[in-house]
C-alpha cells in the first residue's frame, strides 16, 4: 500500500494548507513556493490519476471540474487572466504524482513563469 500524497495528507488536514476552494470533486490551494502573485494548486480529491495523461484518458468530467475551477479561481483573485499548467513526469517539473495543475495569474509582462 502506497504512502497518501501530500495533497491527500492537506486536504485530511494532516499537514496545514492554504485552502481557496473545494467541491466534492476539487479543491484549491496556494501553492507553497508560488512562481507568481497568484498561484494556486487545483487538485481532484482521489489520488487515482498520477499525471494529467491518465486523468484526461480516465474522466475528462473531473478535468473539466479542474478548468472550470481554475476560471473562477482566476475571477476571484486576479483579472481573469491566467496560466494553466500541468507538469507530466519529472523531467517535466512533476514531483508529486497524484494530479494537479498549476493557476498562476498576475504574472509581470515580459516574464514567462516556469518550472
Amino acid at each position: 500500500m502506497t504512502e497518501p500524497s501530500i495533497f491527500t495528507r492537506i486536504l485530511n488536514g494532516e499537514i496545514p494548507g492554504d485552502f481557496v476552494a473545494r467541491t466534492e470533486r476539487v479543491f484549491a490551494i496556494r501553492d507553497i513556493n508560488p512562481q507568481a502573485p497568484v498561484h494556486v494548486l487545483i487538485i481532484p480529491v482521489t489520488e487515482q490519476y498520477r499525471d494529467v495523461t491518465e486523468l484526461a484518458a480516465g474522466d475528462p468530467g473531473l478535468m473539466a471540474e479542474m478548468v472550470a475551477m481554475a476560471k473562477e479561481i482566476a475571477a476571484e483573485h486576479s483579472n481573469g487572466e491566467y496560466r494553466l499548467i500541468f507538469n507530466n513526469g519529472p523531467s517535466a517539473g512533476q514531483s508529486v504524482f497524484h494530479v494537479h495543475a498549476h493557476v498562476l495569474a498576475d504574472i509581470e509582462e515580459g516574464k514567462l513563469v516556469g518550472f
